[in-house]
């Protein structure tokens, strides 16, 4: 229903210029000054059209949906222009893998999201057969409260212990049922990591600014859900699987880009 009405809107708009010249009004201007009846019949032109032109919704919404996408397309590549110092480099996250590696495949991720569970299989398989590959991991809850607890807690192990950060990482995300605080604080206790020291940072209010930042990189690539990859000039949406990010991965390092021509 979203969709029809911003079609509606859409196709009303496209057609004023042209109504209004069939009603005898050549302005918008002289429009603000019409009378109620005038109004009325300005309005029943504009139902009478599109009651006998339907298709005119679909095309208006296509061109719409056309219009949405460019702008999208726009707005992602000058996100990964101008902060791809953010993407790839930021003080704000984790990793795995080769820190000199020379492709880096950036994970944005949510704990209780059944998809990324799965996708760490597929980053450890990408890992195990790529020993200069590394993968940067964007803390994102945004499924429930319970994501949030986690986070902070992972947040807080990749700031005080980053060397156990990718130990920590799979035992939480690869365990089953809800990740929450309490559950990430025992994994943090069952590995022998200084608990009170944990749980301390991952109450620091700048925390959030973790969570602020990862969101608005997010927000400006188009992301709509986890997980979703940058690798390159590409941002990737969906646990696509491990052999199209394989292939990915390789024509990067092959032509710098995700598709070689």
């Amino acid at each position: 229903m979203k969709f029809i009405f911003l079609g509606k809107r859409f196709a009303a708009i496209l057609l004023a210029g042209v109504l209004l010249t069939m009603a005898g009004l050549s302005t918008l201007s002289q429009a603000q000054t019409i009378s109620p009846a005038q109004k009325a019949e300005f309005e029943a032109l504009i139902r009478t059209y599109i009651l006998e032109n339907p298709e005119i919704l679909a095309e208006a919404q296509e061109a719409l949906q056309r219009k949405q996408e460019l702008a999208l397309k726009v707005r992602m590549k000058r996100t990964l222009e101008e902060r791809a110092d953010l993407i790839f480099a930021s003080k704000n996250q984790s990793q795995i893998g080769n820190p000199n590696g020379d492709v880096t495949v950036v994970e944005f991720f949510d704990y209780n999201c059944p998809f990324c569970k799965r996708a760490m299989a597929d980053m450890d398989r990408l890992l195990e057969g790529d020993p200069k590959l590394k993968f940067v991991l964007k803390e994102l809850p945004i499924l429930s409260e319970a994501s949030v607890e986690a986070h902070r807690v992972s947040v807080a192990v990749g700031r005080l212990v980053p060397d156990r950060y990718s130990e920590f990482h799979r035992k939480l995300m690869g365990g089953n049922g809800q990740k929450d605080g309490r559950r990430a604080l025992k994994i943090v206790e069952d590995m022998g990591l200084d608990l009170d020291k944990i749980f301390e940072m991952s109450k620091q209010e700048d925390v959030n600014d973790v969570f602020r930042e990862v969101n608005g990189l997010a927000t400006s690539l188009g992301m709509n859900g986890t997980p979703s990859y940058v690798i390159g000039d590409e941002v990737i949406f969906g646990a696509l699987g491990y052999n199209v990010l394989k292939k990915k991965i390789d024509n990067y390092r092959k032509c710098g880009s995700t598709v070689c021509s």
